[in-house]
């Protein structure tokens, strides 16, 4: 009998153990397959803001393309105005030239001319002389007649030369125009290239002070918070230790954190939503935690991403939430270990601990990547 105990008793202790271990088990699937889904989210995560980097990348790369090939064009019409230059110091150089040879001509028909009246005046002359002793001076007659042969070489000489003279006077009034023609071009040329540089410098203006909108906020928020509330003075963002909120590897809210909590973040959500200067350029409102380095680091992920969504649940549920549409506007995201903050090289671990409101402004990773390129110009 006591051996049939025995048995029944050693039977129903494998079968709970059995039942014991296949709990475990199933326990031990759950956690595997919530780390395989976590591990899935973070992935899809990385891969779109990967996708968005390189659209980013590419905007920026086209952009590049643009101005080198329009840096290029201006080289090209830079070039050609040169070139053109050149072509009408040439011409000019022509034109002297020929100015000079046409003086020269000019002067050789002023000996002509000369020479035709002093030969007309001695043929006057000569036909008295021939009157007076016509058949005393065969000899003269002689002469008078090779010295008209000689006149009327020098008549059709004095004909050719004033052809030419027409000829360059002709030539010298095309090219006149011609040149005319190229200043015009040349000046257009040159206006436009101008009216481009100008262009250029201005869209680079604007968009300088396009990105200068993140500063000119902070600046807005400073100015709005004065001493009621510390922000950090380069982002604007505003920090709570997190053992004020939470008691540690907590992810519940204080009780007596909130009533502090409630009044700094109406102070600075309220001047973000309100302030005519900062609410056009508000895209979303950002609850990140923060943790030291203690522990792995997905334990301080998990710790961290809990804690900014029941900071963010806790704020969602307030009445000045809820007046001003604050929902849409606000995410929530833990960053671990991955932000800590180091003095001189080493981690301060209790100001890393923390819980940090920021805000994103929209278009604000566009313009930092414009920024960067200008700066890099």
């Amino acid at each position: 009998m006591f051996n049939k105990n025995n048995s029944d008793n050693s039977s129903n202790f494998w079968i709970s153990y059995a039942d014991l271990m296949a709990g475990l088990l199933f326990v031990f699937i759950l956690l595997i397959g919530a780390i395989i889904s976590k591990s899935i989210i973070l992935k899809s995560n990385l891969h779109e803001k990967e996708d968005k980097l390189m659209q980013i990348s590419q905007t920026l790369e086209i952009k590049e393309k643009n101005l080198e090939s329009l840096k290029l064009s201006l080289a090209s019409t830079k070039n050609e105005i040169e070139e053109k230059k050149k072509l009408i110091s040439s011409k000019d150089k022509n034109l002297q030239e020929t100015q000079k040879t046409l003086k020269l001509r000019k002067e050789e028909i002023d000996k002509l001319n000369k020479m035709l009246l002093a030969a007309n005046t001695q043929q006057d002359l000569l036909n008295n002389k021939i009157i007076l002793v016509q058949n005393l001076l065969t000899d003269t007659k002689k002469e008078k007649e090779s010295f008209k042969k000689q006149l009327k070489d020098y008549k059709g000489k004095v004909i050719v030369l004033s052809n030419q003279i027409s000829d360059v006077n002709k030539t010298v009034k095309d090219k006149d125009k011609e040149l005319l023609k190229l200043l015009n071009a040349l000046d257009e040329k040159e206006t436009k290239y101008d009216s481009l540089i100008a262009k250029l410098q201005s869209q680079k203006a604007k968009i300088k002070s396009l990105t200068g909108i993140k500063l000119k906020v902070v600046a807005a928020l400073k100015e709005e918070l004065g001493d009621k509330v510390a922000i950090d003075k380069n982002s604007g963002s505003l920090r709570v230790s997190s053992n004020i909120l939470f008691d540690k590897g907590s992810a519940q809210l204080k009780e007596g954190a909130k009533i502090e909590l409630k009044k700094v973040f109406e102070e600075y959500i309220g001047a973000l939503v309100t302030n005519p200067k900062i609410k056009p350029h508000l895209d979303k409102i950002i609850i990140e935690g923060h943790t030291d380095s203690d522990g792995g680091y997905l334990y301080n992920l998990d710790l961290s991403q809990r804690r900014a969504f029941a900071v963010m649940n806790y704020l969602l549920s307030l009445d000045f939430a809820k007046e001003h549409h604050i929902k849409p506007l606000m995410i929530a995201s833990g960053r671990a270990f991955l932000d800590a903050i180091k003095v001189d090289g080493v981690e301060d671990k209790d100001a890393s601990r923390r819980i940090e409101i920021k805000f994103r402004l929209k278009n604000e990773d566009a313009m930092h990547e414009i920024e960067k390129v200008l700066d890099a110009e």
